[in-house]
């Protein structure tokens, strides 16, 4: 399916949206009332590894007058880094990157059940919490576990969690399964997508690619960059925008909203009309949907 190059732009534009399909606390629907209810006229459902929630947000958006763009976040590793790679109107049932997402969540669960066995050796809690913290249809991870700990009375939010239990130096953490950057962009491409790195300038351990390595990744395909995000450093978005710049690409804002998970409000940042028509001029196998 081909998007094409005419649409009926709907601003403010918001690009980084999760539900509780993946680690948003919210369903589909409440997330794109929530991203009308802050003033966004378009918006995108980018769950981690999986689209299950594209039906839903994009019945609530056509009915609340706005344009809905399907969206994923697909998780990468590099070296040591986590690297997210959002991918926007590409077409769902694509055989590999089904294939391909079906592994990463199978994996996701797995190490889920591995942390839990470590914590529980020092902390009072269980896997079952943690399912009672889920959805039928989310793939669990760390931010549920989070939400046990907090229903436990053992943290106060996620961010205590993430910052202190969850945290690598603690000893609890475990590796999972995620496909390096350049077969994440490929199989976004492939599939019809436009292949956006999420947050790709953050502090700390999971900091910046190395230049060389971004630009194989634009020679693979790679469209542009999410520099309006809460988490980049101002450094980052210098050398992204020279990056942008130097080769033409597409550079996004977003809030990464994920419900009560996190602090982020919907709009908080946001990308122009320009660099979403460009989105759309690329993406063919998916297409956005209007009211």
């Amino acid at each position: 399916m081909t998007s094409g190059a005419s649409f009926s732009f709907m601003g403010p534009v918001d690009l980084h949206l999760h539900s509780d399909h993946s680690d948003g606390t919210e369903a589909p629907a409440e997330v794109m009332r929530q991203a009308r209810a802050y003033g966004l006229r378009t918006a995108a459902l980018t769950d981690h590894d999986r689209t299950t929630g594209w039906d839903e947000a994009g019945q609530a958006a056509v009915a609340l007058g706005m344009t809905f763009i399907p969206g994923m976040e697909l998780s990468a590793k590099h070296e040591w880094r986590s690297v997210h790679v959002l991918g926007y109107l590409f077409d769902p049932a694509d055989a590999d990157l089904v294939a391909e997402t079906a592994r990463i969540r199978g994996d996701r669960v797995g190490r889920a059940e591995r942390i839990v066995r470590n914590i529980a050796r020092d902390y009072d809690v269980s896997w079952q919490d943690v399912l009672e913290q889920t959805t039928l249809d989310a793939t669990v991870g760390r931010p549920h576990i989070a939400d046990a700990l907090v229903a436990r009375g053992i943290v106060r939010d996620r961010t205590e969690a993430f910052d202190g239990i969850l945290h690598p130096r603690e000893g609890y953490y475990e590796p999972h399964y995620a496909p390096d950057p350049v077969t994440a962009v490929r199989l976004i491409t492939r599939a019809g997508g436009v292949a956006i790195i999420a947050h790709p300038a953050t502090a700390g351990r999971d900091r910046m690619m190395p230049v060389p390595f971004i630009e194989r990744l634009i020679d693979e395909g790679l469209a542009g960059f999410e520099v309006d995000h809460r988490e980049n450093t101002a450094a980052g978005k210098r050398a992204l925008h020279d990056l942008a710049v130097r080769h033409d690409l597409i550079v996004t804002g977003s809030s990464d909203y994920h419900g009560a998970g996190k602090p982020n409000r919907p709009g908080e940042n946001v990308t122009t009309e320009a660099m979403l028509a460009r989105i759309i001029e690329r993406g063919t196998g998916s297409a956005p949907r209007h009211p």
